[in-house]
């Protein structure tokens, strides 16, 4: 024990550490009390410009004292000239820098950086751009320093292929980079476009074309660049089959752009003189310009969509005044017109018809897949190969079984339905915490092969039993079914966009485990609700079959409703136009 040096005890270290805390936060409390002073005197000096500068400096997540010194600086602005203002906001970049090597996310410093830079009068944005790379080689996922260069390079006009390049280098030297990958996505349909498409005929010419944008494009990237993307993105996960983000921006790679705003389906009903109309996104009608025209003549109408609950919604319906449409010996012409959209609709109601419709298909939106050319074709389908010989050595790499299943899906996805549902399988037993996701993905899947079975067979029924869902979608194409089959799976709900189904006239929904019923509302066709060996427990999760005006079949065998005392009667109550009643 000898010869060594005595140090103090913890108890002595820890003492002495408080009071030079409380030393320190005594300074600190008497400056900050002294810039609130001074601002709510209005007073906007020197002195107070070096009080926010200690205070920040220690602490660069003070948004108030930001904002004080925003107003200093602006005041500044109006007693000196041009010169001494270039040199203040030199020296304020300056500061941001030193507290950015204090807290290099901190969101105070990056907006005032910002702020600073777009008020130079002679900005040096080559300067930013070389401090936005020296803080990303620090942190490739500083996403302060990200939005910060975006807009540096949308000030600085900086060219796109160069910025490309920019996410090249990143990438090379760190394949994940969720950054990289992601301001790559936003480039390349800048950069690599795919070629614009012929108008619709029902689209009328706008009247001028913007030139693109991120916020405007519509995402789209040549098939070119696309076949060059796939071979980058593979050799990322091929080195780090574990690593997120090259199989995150090949999922974007293998996604569909967005679909174009158009009016979709126009139905028409004579004995209810109703109209239904299907967008192909949720709008609001009461505000996007939507104007009915009946042989050339204007139509007073109330648009409303489907269910209460929707202000925003891919189907709106009006009712037409009595007798508009009514005589079955008359051929009547509607137009449905989207003014906000410089988009139209036309539909024709035959002599002898009590309905018609005018709609485009799944398929000819290319709603679930795009058409591919050859060479697409044959690139995906070498894709799918080396996926596969990559699953053969990584067999529990769930990045690779999904990505499987997606190729599957751009490919034939009728084709590959058998073995799609294969490997989701093995995709919930190889992670099984995301089993729910992968159950609601599979559903989402197999409706849309079964809207395009549909499709092909030229029919109005959709069944889908047994097929272990869990949820519903896309139920806005389903407008014109007249028959649906949802029988043995495993559905909890029908929401409120079951709504949609305006010409449903059979509800199959047997042997699942149904609680609510809110998307069954107003469905004016509504004849037979078939609900066996459900989870109905109470008469109020039925009331809104009381708004279907036609039901006269009733199905509620094995719910637990069943066992309400004086059920039956209190049924007949609530739902009179039912005439047939299975308890």
């Amino acid at each position: 024990m000898h010869g060594r040096v005595k140090i103090k005890t913890t108890a002595q270290q820890e003492e002495e550490k408080r009071k030079e805390r409380e030393k320190k936060l005594k300074i600190y409390v008497a400056a900050r009390d002294a810039c609130f002073s001074k601002r709510n005197e209005g007073i906007w000096d020197d002195e107070a410009l070096q009080l926010t500068q200690q205070l920040l400096s220690s602490n660069p997540d003070f948004a108030t004292l930001w904002n004080y010194r925003r107003e200093i600086l602006m005041h500044l602005e109006t007693v000196k000239d041009k010169d001494e203002v270039q040199k203040i906001y030199e020296a304020e970049l300056s500061f941001t820098e030193s507290c950015l090597k204090v807290n290099p996310k901190s969101y105070g410093s990056w907006h005032h950086r910002g702020w600073v830079s777009a008020r130079l009068p002679r900005p040096d944005w080559a300067r930013e751009l070389t401090l936005c790379d020296r803080c990303l080689s620090l942190d490739d996922r500083n996403f302060h320093c990200w939005d910060y260069r975006r807009m540096v390079v949308k000030m600085s006009g900086v060219p796109v292929d160069q910025e490309l390049a920019f996410t090249d280098r990143l990438i090379g030297s760190n394949f994940s980079n969720y950054s990289s990958w992601h301001y790559r996505s936003t480039l390349l349909p800048l950069l690599h476009p795919e070629s614009p498409e012929p108008p619709s005929p029902c689209r009328e010419p706008p009247q001028s074309s913007p030139p693109p944008s991120p916020q405007t494009h519509s995402h789209r990237v040549c098939e070119e660049q696309l076949l060059k993307e796939y071979e980058l993105v593979q050799n990322a996960f091929f080195t780090d089959p574990n690593d997120q983000s090259a199989w995150f921006y090949y999922r974007w790679l293998l996604g569909r752009a967005e679909r174009e705003e158009m009016i979709s389906c126009v139905y028409v009903n004579r004995d209810e003189e109703r109209v239904a109309v299907a967008f192909s996104r949720p709008v609001n009608a009461q505000s996007v310009g939507l104007f009915l025209v009946l042989d050339g003549q204007p139509q007073r109408v109330e648009w409303r969509s489907v269910h209460p609950r929707f202000k925003q919604s891919p189907v709106w319906i009006c009712n037409l005044p009595p007798g508009t449409i009514s005589d079955i010996t008359n051929e009547r012409n509607l137009t449905v017109h989207w003014t906000e959209k410089h988009t139209h609709r036309d539909c024709a109601l035959y002599t002898g018809r009590t309905e018609s419709w005018c709609r485009d298909s799944a398929t000819d939106q290319e709603l679930f897949r795009s058409e591919l050319s050859v060479e697409k074709t044959s690139v995906l389908q070498s894709e799918l190969q080396s996926v596969k010989q990559l699953q053969e050595l990584e067999p529990l790499n769930k990045w690779c079984l999904l990505t499987i299943i997606l190729l599957m899906r751009a490919l034939d996805p009728l084709g590959y339905e058998q073995e799609m549902l294969a490997h989701f399988r093995t995709l919930k037993e190889v992670d099984s915490m995301r089993s729910a996701y992968y159950s609601d993905l599979c559903s989402k899947f197999m409706i849309e092969n079964t809207i395009l079975k549909m499709e092909y067979a030229e029919v109005r029924v959709f069944s889908i039993s047994d097929k272990n869902l869990t949820t519903l979608c896309h139920l806005d194409q389903l407008l014109l079914v007249t028959h649906i089959n949802l029988s043995s799976n495993h559905l909890q709900r029908l929401p409120p966009q079951f709504a949609m189904l305006q010409c449903l006239e059979v509800l199959e929904a047997d042997n699942n485990a149904i609680e609510n019923l809110e998307g069954v509302y107003h469905l004016p066709k509504l004849e037979e609700v078939l609900l066996k060996n459900n989870k109905i427990s109470t008469l109020a999760d039925l009331q809104t079959l009381a708004s279907c005006p036609k039901l006269k079949r009733l199905d509620l065998r094995g719910n637990p409703v069943t066992q309400t005392a004086n059920v039956e009667s209190e049924l007949a109550e609530l739902l009179p136009s039912v005439t047939d009643l299975l308890l």
